[in-house]
Parts: structure tokens; sequence; C-alpha cells
């Protein structure tokens, strides 16, 4: 029988002290939605593959009060690991610098999220133009 190390008591919760990891494990959290919505994509895609009637119902399928909710959820989810994805941009990224002054941070995290919902929007546009 083993006995539990003192030491290892102490390193329960350890990311909790320290708001930085907090954000960090959330952020590693919503990368399980992002592959939950990568898993409907393709599904989608098989049903796709399977014929007319396959896709027919798939598409049923996405209009259930769960699917909906499922999608409100991914969203929010896929929206905030975007968000702190483009905050992490000034930390791996190598300094930038523009006419002598170096790119201030705010100015990355901002031109990366204006950037991602512009495309969203230019993809959606899209989209939508072809289902009318």
């Amino acid at each position: 029988m083993s006995k539990r190390r003192p030491y290892v008591r102490s390193m329960d919760g350890w990311w909790k002290k320290n708001p930085h990891f907090v954000e960090y494990m959330i952020h590693e959290g919503t990368a399980v939605f992002v592959a939950a919505y990568a898993l409907t994509l393709l599904c989608g895609l098989v049903r796709l593959g399977q014929g007319e009637a396959a896709w027919n119902a798939w598409l049923e399928a996405l209009k259930s009060p769960f699917s909906l909710v499922a999608h409100v959820v991914f969203l929010a989810a896929i929206a905030y690991h975007a968000f702190t994805w483009f905050k992490l941009f000034p930390l791996t990224m190598p300094p930038m610098v523009v006419n002598g002054k170096k790119v201030a941070p705010e100015v990355m995290v901002n031109t990366g999220l204006a950037a991602a919902v512009a495309a969203a929007l230019a993809l959606l546009g899209f989209v939508w133009r072809i289902a009318a």
C-alpha cells in the first residue's frame, strides 16, 4: 500500500491560483466544443456522401431544439476560444515594427479579431446568397 505524499496534495488545483492559468484552462476546455462542432460538420459531410435522403435527414436533425441550443453553445465556446487565441498573438509573434515603431499588443489583437469577424461575415454572406 502506498501512502499519498504530502507534496502531491499541494498540487491540487495549482492552476486556480493564477488568473492567466485559469483563462488558459478555459481556453483549452473550449477546444472540446471546437472538436464537437468539427464532428458535427464531418457527420454532415458523410451524410452528403450517402445521398440526398441522408443529407435531408441530417438537415432536419439540425432544426431540432437540442441542435439549436447546441449550436448556440458551440458559437459561444468557439467565439471565446478565438478571442483568447487572438489575445496570444502578441506573446507568440515576433515584435512587429511599422515605420520604426513597435506595434502595440492591443493593435495586433484587435486587427486579428477584426479580420476574423470580416471573414466570418463574408462567409455568412456567401452562404446566405447560395441558400437564397
